[in-house]
């Protein structure tokens, strides 16, 4: 403003802080069979509760239920609130070649942080889910497994596709998916019970991931999503396709097999809270995986005002005060560990992370570590026999 008058000139400052703000992480992805058979093939489609899903895909006359609507109906039971619904043809990949189908329809949508292909138990859709969540590095898979397993160990086992076999052939020996390094998929056992919402008088089994995707929705509305998603009754599941002892789950929770339980107090229960990474992977924990997702995206979202800005000390310094504030609220949120703040992370971005050949390549970088609280996988009481009254009585002497 060139100032030539005498007199008072107000001017509005920008007070320098721009709060990052936290993504959602409840939003969900179903592909699969649609219950009618006229209904759009390979477009997402948005539904915020089942009468939508119903509208879109299942509004022809005394429609049959497909573990496409099982799921969505299941994801909005235990508390799901929006998801998209890709339907396509039976017998067709996850994945298309040189055109875009399936979960290539998803790439594009930001919001969704969870995925699923309900009933989906072949090896090919197991490494397509987890290579769709890999590659966009902001959503987990939740994997369903064969309804029941003759033995339990094929479960501990990565299984094959069967040699000369095509698309969707059930796996050799083991049933269990492939491992993900970084912990972007959650596999789980066994199937559920339930009604079919089309006939209220017939029990079926039917595949969990949409009950499950509802239940991480809804202990991310109540708790959030550094909390497991773990020990929530199942709602609408009435009993589950085989019933696991703890020495069976022994087997199958170390290589990341999430058991659905059956509890005479507490009814159907997830009972496991691992992602397929391996068991010594810092990723074994999906609370841990789905935490840094939020703070990962929250981040990116929220600091694109830097591209193009002078890398200078004023950047670091306010790019340091920027998520210094955000991981400030989420360590008050509980999903951080320490007392302090400065226990729980650290932000570095200063000369030692931009020396001058970054700079001059046109690159700022910044450090940031975070401490993650992880489950309480093991309650562990120990208990033994004392003298009781000893001591008492002889102090008292």
């Amino acid at each position: 403003m060139v100032y030539n008058a005498p007199g008072i000139y107000v001017q509005e400052v920008a007070g320098g802080a721009r709060p990052i703000q936290a993504v959602g992480t409840s939003t969900a992805a179903f592909v699969g069979v649609a219950p009618d058979a006229k209904a759009p093939r390979d477009r997402a489609i948005a539904c915020n509760n089942w009468s939508q899903f119903v509208n879109n895909f299942a509004s022809g006359d005394a429609p049959q239920s497909t573990p496409l609507s099982h799921a969505v109906y299941g994801f909005f039971l235990n508390g799901g609130t929006r998801c998209y619904v890709v339907a396509i043809d039976a017998g067709k990949p996850l994945k298309g070649g040189k055109k875009r189908t399936g979960l290539d329809l998803l790439d594009a949508i930001d919001e969704i942080s969870i995925v699923a292909a309900p009933g989906y138990t072949d090896v090919a859709s197991y490494d397509a889910l987890l290579e769709h969540c890999e590659n966009n590095e902001d959503r987990v898979a939740i994997l369903d497994s064969v309804e029941s397993a003759e033995d339990i160990t094929q479960l501990t086992e990565v299984g094959r596709a069967s040699a000369g076999s095509g698309e969707g052939a059930q796996p050799s020996g083991g049933l269990r998916p492939r491992q993900s390094q970084r912990g972007f998929g959650a596999f789980y056992y066994p199937w559920i019970t339930v009604r079919d919402p089309f006939d209220s008088a017939q029990n079926v089994n039917v595949a969990p991931s949409g009950h499950l995707a509802g239940i991480w929705a809804r202990s991310d509305a109540t708790r959030g999503v550094h909390k497991a998603p773990a020990n929530e009754t199942i709602r609408g599941a009435l009993d589950v396709s085989h019933t696991l002892t703890r020495q069976e789950q022994a087997v199958l929770n170390p290589v990341g097999v999430n058991v659905i339980r059956f509890f005479q107090r507490e009814g159907v229960v997830v009972w496991g809270a691992r992602t397929v990474a391996d068991g010594s992977s810092e990723w074994r924990y999906l609370s841990v995986r789905r935490l840094f997702n939020m703070i990962e995206e929250s981040i990116a979202n929220s600091t694109r005002w830097i591209v193009f800005e002078p890398n200078d000390q004023t950047l670091w310094k306010s790019i340091r005060r920027d998520i210094n504030a955000f991981l400030t609220r989420v360590w008050r949120d509980g999903a951080l560990m320490g007392t302090t703040p400065e226990q729980a992370f650290f932000v570095k971005c200063d000369e030692e992370t931009n020396p001058p050949e970054n700079i001059d390549a046109g690159i700022v970088t910044t450090l940031i570590g975070i401490a993650p609280v992880k489950p309480a996988e093991f309650i562990v009481f120990k208990i033994s026999q004392f003298e009781g009254g000893t001591e008492t009585e002889e102090a008292n002497r």
